[in-house]
């Protein structure tokens, strides 16, 4: 077989100059990850999608649950979280996450915004909370700033 057959993995490598003349290799460039946990199928595939068009890697769960028992819950980047799920809720999640030592901003999106979100978002350590219907352009916004706090986005207005 020759290289480039089936059977024999292709790398493709980014190498430049250097001022001096030596040869300079590029790493890949590594995407966020980014977890998004919704007990709503349409809604975590439909976040999934938008996440992942903008170029993030994303790992979905379908409750807090299972992001809790994941090996992976401190993985991420960033968790984008439901607020109103079955079982344990974006808040709850939120606090155990935090309890066992998860520092992973958390951003939070609601459907059903109350008087007190806020204040119970962030005493949970929330670090955003964003409000459906019509979140997909601030929800990417969010999520860069939150996995590049230095980045361009950092240098736009709070997103509520």
């Amino acid at each position: 077989m020759l290289p480039g057959e089936p059977g024999y993995p292709v790398l493709m490598i980014d190498v430049r100059q250097t001022v001096s003349g030596h040869t300079a290799i590029d790493p890949p460039a590594t995407r966020a990850l980014v977890y998004v946990v919704d007990d709503d199928h349409d809604v975590l595939s439909s976040l999934r999608f938008l996440l992942e068009a903008e170029g993030f890697d994303v790992r979905t769960f379908r409750s807090g649950s299972a992001l809790l028992w994941s090996s992976a819950r401190a993985g991420a980047d960033c968790l984008v979280v439901d607020y109103k799920m079955a079982g344990i809720d974006g808040l709850e999640l939120a606090g155990r996450l935090r309890a066992i030592g998860v520092s992973t901003p958390i951003v939070l999106i609601t459907g059903y915004p109350d008087d007190n979100i806020q204040a119970k978002a962030g005493s949970a350590g929330v670090w955003q909370v964003l409000f459906k219907p019509n979140l997909e352009d601030s929800l990417v916004e969010c999520v860069r700033r939150a996995v590049d706090p230095d980045g361009p986005a950092s240098q736009r207005s709070n997103i509520r």
